[in-house]
């Protein structure tokens, strides 16, 4: 953790804040495919409540989230998640998102969980940078996998596998 920022589980209290967080995110074009963030009730029932954090600063505003996702309902999926983690941008170069990606490395591992996974734009390279920092690597390449605003994207498929479960 931060010496200016408090790591806390993400809370219906953190909405508006997370939400705006990750619309400042989709709007630089190189997080997600994304084109508006969900309504909070879509976004906490897609993710995993015992696997999304906040860091705050000394006045309670957030400065950036992670939460993680099932990937599938297959017994033989049940330690894989999928995850994002979003800094708001006067927040960045401070050390929150290797934070939050450490918090979410140790609430999954305590729960068994042996891979977290996520899709990245190359273009994204603050984002792979810090996921590598974090013990992720890059373990393919989806070439052309969606059109983002009419362009057609690819994504590098990163992972973390846990030194500690499985």
């Amino acid at each position: 953790m931060g010496a200016d920022f408090a790591m806390v589980p993400m809370t219906a209290d953190h909405a508006e804040q997370v939400l705006a967080i990750y619309q400042a995110g989709i709007d630089e074009g190189d997080a997600t495919f994304e084109t508006t963030a969900p309504a909070w009730e879509s976004f906490a029932a897609t993710r995993l409540p015992k696997h999304r954090f906040v860091a705050l600063d000394e006045a309670g505003r957030v400065l950036g989230w992670v939460a993680a996702a099932k990937v599938s309902d297959r017994c033989a999926y049940a330690g894989v998640v999928e995850h994002s983690v979003y800094v708001a941008p006067g927040a960045r170069g401070r050390g929150v998102a290797t934070a939050l990606l450490r918090a979410l490395a140790d609430s999954t591992e305590r729960a068994g969980i042996w891979t977290i996974q996520s899709g990245i734009f190359p273009e994204n390279e603050a984002s792979l940078a810090v996921h590598a920092r974090a013990g992720f690597r890059v373990i393919g390449t989806r070439q052309r996998i969606g059109r983002h605003h009419g362009v057609w994207r690819d994504v590098l498929l990163v992972e973390r596998r846990s030194p500690r479960v499985g």
